[in-house]
């Protein structure tokens, strides 16, 4: 939930910086550049701290090799599609590529639910709510790829 929180108050606050004068945040769509960016920094930090990593390296599916590295080499990739999102030149392009590794990852979710998994200490999200989350955020980079 928390990354869900991080997408709704990041585009607004950011949004809200538009309307008292940021030009660069003046509409929806940088503001949910911005929204999306703080989401994924937000994601990418649970990839190397504590116990949170180990939870993530627990939930990549077993058939994979090196769940450690693919856990690092996707929090690299988070890191750097945030940054990309803020800068208009890379924006669409960092939010294309961003909704691929929303949906290559994907599986580990599916995994981690079909076997009852914790995250920082509570279960995962269920299957279907996480789902519907999967679909709102890669809707998000979509519209950021194809939006003005």
């Amino acid at each position: 939930m928390a990354p869900l929180i991080a997408l709704i108050a990041g585009t607004a606050l950011a949004r809200l910086a538009g309307w008292a004068g940021i030009a660069a945040l003046d509409g929806w769509h940088p503001a949910l550049r911005v929204g999306l960016a703080v989401m994924f920094a937000l994601t990418a930090v649970a990839h190397f701290v504590g116990q949170r990593r180990a939870d993530l390296i627990a939930m990549v599916p077993p058939r994979l090799p090196r769940p450690d590295l693919l856990v690092t080499v996707t929090g690299v990739l988070e890191l750097v599609g945030a940054i990309g999102l803020l800068l208009p030149a890379t924006a669409r392009v960092a939010a294309a590529g961003l909704g691929l590794l929303m949906l290559a990852m994907f599986p580990a979710n599916v995994s981690a639910a079909r076997r009852r998994l914790t995250l920082a200490g509570r279960l995962v999200t269920p299957l279907a709510q996480r789902t519907a989350l999967q679909i709102l955020f890669v809707a998000a980079a979509t519209a950021i790829s194809f939006g003005a």
